[in-house]
């Protein structure tokens, strides 16, 4: 039976191990019991310690006298031929000269020793000493044909499709080959508590408590004790009562120290689990160690309600499968996951195609089918991305989420953050536990607040311990030390405050859908600004095209005009009243015809022209906007409002004093109240990068539909003559001039009460 081949470098460092004289071991410090030095095998073997270069005997267990008829110190200082045949010596010498012992416990022959009875004979070199197992064969041992089995048991590993089906077929074969009462699959945690995730029992223990799912805390197998399965991946304990065996002398002779026993099968057992055993009502165990990449995943424990011998075939067998199970734990586990990854990379690949067929990113992770929040398994998703957000399934609200996106760029800037326990890592978080004690956030924008972030929800999970994990040892039967607890007892923990684990294959899927969206960010800014740059050269060629349209059709209209002026003048007279008449439209079709062309050229100059910025006082242009507006206030008796000083800003004076102008003539024109007023004032944001002015009246109002008509150039929403007349330009010519200045212009109205005009003007105007 080969063990992992380690060297001859010690795995346990026994000096972490050691109780201080006189310490009693109790489940508080059992994980520093030092079980591969315990000094004693257990009954059902013998046990021999060599020197390896010259196979003189240096220790013996006591029982050689029971199985080989001499007595332990009588052997002591005797060569290997004392036992052994010259075949079976060579046998030894070669083995040992090759370095095939050497930390690797090996199944050597099995032979009459001492001229008595055949034993099994293992043997392997650690630390400097050559260690001998004798194992007597058993009428059993005249063993079936156990390939047979294996061969049945190994074409049901392969037929399994999941981690669970694979663990409770492992338990079922195991139990089939071993003959034992109870066998489960026993997996560890992260912290090494333990959890039970398949089970099978014998048809007559069906009345005993099922141990399935139940969990086990971390000191149920201390840290020693799972270093030494990575070691030697069996163990088997026949008889939870037997009587030691102890090793003569206790110290070895060649090390002066105890023997190092962490790798033979008959190195006896701690008293602390013997007692475990017997208080789970087992008399005899066998395990195996599952383990993967070199770490302890988990163990196949099986529990026998009496005592329990096992033929070395069988042992073989199981240890066989024990190396399989391990080998197949991982194809299982990476079957599973990519299973799971694939159906991530589905979801990734159309959440990418939505992306192809949209112009922006909202839209297409918010909208399409699927969407983010389908992308993991969650409770539910924030989308937040250029100031809007989208949230799906059970969230904290809105304000929460921006807080919480405004918290992770300043603490966890990272590309992916995750975590199980949100309320431990920001206390806010306390007050949305239920919906989101874990996240997992994405940042996809170089804004502090673009966001991707999944939430899981609080897991108010009853754990089934087997035991108080809280309370690990009470008084026994076996002494007045403390023993262990009776783990195999019920007890449920409520775990608060934290979600389901964020697995790695998740953690590396929205890494790659934020590759995947940076990419189409990258593309759909490179559209933009090739869009912008065609944009901006058709609106030079159309303000050129308006300008020269406008300037060269005046010519022509003007001789239209003064020639429809000089026949009316001459002629008039002459003609028929309805001649005189058409006459007439002719000269007012073209004073608007005039009126217009002046307006577009007036509004291509405001697209074309230099912009002249310099510190502007504006309460003072205000002012001069009323004085050239007095007249208009007097005849309409409005009352002009200004409750506070306007400020200074950087600016193009005359067009901002005309973006004024137009909004409180307007406010005065469009207003039928008895009472009219108009109030002028300003507000500016927090950082201070922005100010908002406004323009507010008591006036007619405008319907919500027909807000953004009034900004299209020559739209009016009323007759000709209505209201004043004019061309509709004035408010299209504004917001021209406030988005050459890089802000916005906007309204806001109640049809029948008022409107109020906003316009905004970023500081550092160059």
């Amino acid at each position: 039976m080969d063990s992992p081949q380690n060297g001859d470098k010690p795995i346990i460092d026994e000096t972490l191990y050691y109780l201080k004289p006189g310490e009693q071991v109790n489940l508080t410090n059992c994980d520093r019991e030092p079980i591969h030095i315990i000094s004693h095998v257990q009954p059902h073997g013998a046990l021999l310690a060599l020197n390896p270069a010259d196979l003189t005997i240096t220790q013996a267990s006591e029982n050689t006298q029971t199985y080989l008829g001499v007595a332990a110190a009588d052997l002591l200082g005797q060569g290997a031929e004392r036992l052994f045949g010259a075949e079976q010596i060579e046998e030894l010498r070669k083995n040992v000269a090759e370095g095939r012992l050497d930390a690797n416990s090996l199944y050597l022959f099995s032979a009459p020793v001492a001229g008595r009875e055949r034993f099994h004979v293992t043997a392997h070199v650690y630390r400097e000493v050559l260690l001998v197992e004798l194992e007597p064969v058993l009428p059993e041992d005249a063993s079936p044909d156990y390939y047979s089995l294996i061969k049945k048991t190994l074409a049901r590993f392969e037929g399994t499709k999941s981690m669970r089906e694979f663990a409770q077929v492992v338990c079922e074969e195991v139990r089939r080959i071993s003959g034992f009462d109870r066998v489960m699959v026993y997996k560890f945690a992260e912290d090494y508590s333990g959890h039970v995730i398949a089970e099978d029992l014998a048809p007559e223990q069906n009345k005993r408590e099922s141990f399935l799912d139940l969990h086990y805390p971390a000191s149920d197998i201390p840290k020693q004790a799972r270093a030494l399965f990575v070691l030697n991946m069996i163990r088997l304990m026949p008889d939870a009562r037997y009587v030691p065996s102890p090793l003569i002398p206790a110290r070895n002779p060649l090390t002066d120290r105890p023997l190092d026993m962490s790798y033979t099968f008959l190195r006896g057992v701690s008293q602390m689990y013997t007692e475990y055993l017997i208080n789970r009502g087992a008399c005899a165990s066998l395990t195996l160690a599952i383990v993967k990449g070199g770490e302890l995943w988990g163990l196949v424990a099986c529990h026998h309600y009496s005592p329990r011998r096992v033929a070395y075939d069988v042992r073989t067998a199981c240890e066989f499968l024990g190396r399989v199970i391990s080998l197949q734990i991982v194809e299982k586990e990476a079957s599973d996951e990519a299973d799971y990854r694939r159906r991530i990379d589905e979801m990734n690949y159309c959440l990418a195609r939505n992306m192809a067929q949209q112009s922006t990113l909202m839209p297409a992770l918010a909208d399409g089918e699927p969407n983010v929040m389908g992308f993991l398994d969650c409770g539910g998703c924030a989308l937040l991305l250029e100031g809007e957000y989208r949230l799906f399934g059970k969230t904290p609200d809105e304000a929460q989420v921006r807080a919480l996106a405004e918290w992770l760029s300043i603490e966890h800037p990272e590309e992916v953050y995750a975590t199980s326990k949100l309320p431990a890592e920001y206390p806010k978080a306390q007050t949305f536990k239920a919906v989101a004690s874990g996240m997992l956030a994405c940042r996809i924008t170089r804004q502090p607040t673009g966001y991707l972030l999944w939430f899981r929800p609080e897991v108010i999970q009853t754990v089934n311990w087997g035991g108080d994990p809280a309370k690990p040892y009470e008084t026994g039967p076996m002494g007045d030390r403390l023993t262990p607890r009776k783990s195999f007892a019920l007890w449920e923990e409520t775990v608060r405050e934290t979600s389901l684990e964020w697995k790695a294959v998740e953690i590396d899927a929205v890494r790659r859908l934020r590759v995947t969206v940076l990419e189409v960010m990258a593309r759909l800014a490179e559209y933009l600004a090739l869009a912008n740059e065609h944009l901006a050269k058709s609106n030079i060629e159309l303000d050129a095209f308006a300008y020269i349209a406008s300037h060269d059709l005046k010519e022509p209209l003007r001789g239209i005009y003064n020639f429809s002026y000089f026949l009316q003048e001459d002629y008039g007279g002459l003609l028929p009243e309805e001649g005189r008449e058409q006459l007439e439209t002719v000269l007012k079709l073209t004073k608007r015809m005039e009126a217009l062309i002046d307006s577009l050229l007036h509004y291509s100059r405001v697209g074309s022209i230099e912009f002249t910025f310099e510190e502007t006082d504006l309460d003072k242009q205000v002012h001069d906007v009323l004085e050239s507006l007095h007249l208009r206030i007097e005849e309409t008796r409005a009352v002009v409002r200004i409750p506070r000083p306007l400020p200074k800003v950087r600016c193009a004076r005359v067009q901002i004093g005309e973006v004024f102008h137009n909004l409180i003539n307007n406010a005065l024109k469009y207003n039928d109240k008895a009472e009219k007023w108009v109030e002028i004032g300003w507000e500016q944001r927090a950082d201070g990068a922005m100010t908002t002015f406004f323009v507010r009246d008591n006036g007619i109002g405008i319907n919500s539909d027909q807000i953004e008509d009034i900004f299209r150039i020559f739209k009016r929403l009323h007759g000709r003559t209505e209201f004043g007349g004019g061309t509709g330009a004035g408010l299209t010519i504004a917001r021209k001039i406030v988005e050459r200045h890089r802000g916005s212009l906007w309204a806001e109205s109640t049809p029948g009460e008022g409107t109020t005009f906003y316009f905004t003007l970023p500081e550092g105007q160059k």
